[in-house]
């Protein structure tokens, strides 16, 4: 293994050891000195990114989040998408982000008992999500010309990261080919919440919910 003598020490180089490191070791480290020794770099490399190995399991999530955008930005068409298309956009890439990562998201999100505590690793990826989707729904109503037709942005942040919360659920108890009913999900679950908002709800709400009923019939 290259020592930091030799390879510059960058964040990215420690969250991936530390998901293999996870992984291999089916554990989490006992602490940042067992983990730094184990991966053969100084403790002050692993402070100068991360303030503990809490904020680290964050962080992670926070890459994925950023890696995400990072790729829907790359995309010269992504900017002339609508709010609705975007969204869609930003659920299929993040998702396939974390099916690229599977194996470690699935341990991570059953590390503790309580799912509560699993969750507290999201804390900060929350904060992502919801100004992500603050940011789409201000656009939209800054191309409203009355404020009645706006929509509540606080309403929409706060929907978008229970939508995000039920999808990750969805896709963690997912077992289909390709992961394609997490596809289907997302889809459904998009379009619904944004049909809610142009007020035409009913047919896809009532589709959503048809899905959603079969759903949780087979997983019984």
């Amino acid at each position: 293994m290259a020592t930091s003598k030799n390879k510059k020490v960058t964040s990215q180089t420690i969250i991936s050891k530390y998901m293999n490191y996870v992984l291999e070791n089916d554990g989490y480290p006992k602490s940042v000195y067992r983990f730094c020794n184990d991966i053969n770099i100084k403790e002050e490399e692993f402070y100068a990114f991360f303030g503990s190995l809490e904020s680290l399991d964050r962080a992670i999530w926070n890459a994925f989040f950023t890696t995400t955008i990072d790729a829907m930005n790359n995309n010269e068409d992504y900017g002339s998408f609508s709010s609705r298309n975007k969204f869609l956009t930003f659920f299929f890439t993040f998702f396939e982000m974390l099916t690229l990562n599977r194996s470690y998201v699935l341990f991570a999100l059953k590390r503790y008992d309580m799912p509560f505590e699993n969750l507290k690793q999201l804390k900060s990826l929350r904060d992502h999500i919801k100004g992500f989707a603050t940011g789409l729904i201000e656009e939209d109503n800054d191309e409203k010309l009355f404020k009645v037709t706006k929509n509540p942005v606080k309403l929409f942040s706060e929907g978008a990261w229970f939508q995000f919360l039920f999808l990750l659920k969805f896709w963690v108890d997912d077992e289909s080919a390709g992961f394609e009913k997490t596809d289907v999900a997302i889809e459904k679950s998009v379009n619904t919440v944004f049909d809610l908002f142009d007020n035409t709800p009913l047919n896809n709400v009532l589709d959503f919910g048809k899905f959603l009923w079969k759903e949780k019939t087979m997983w019984n």
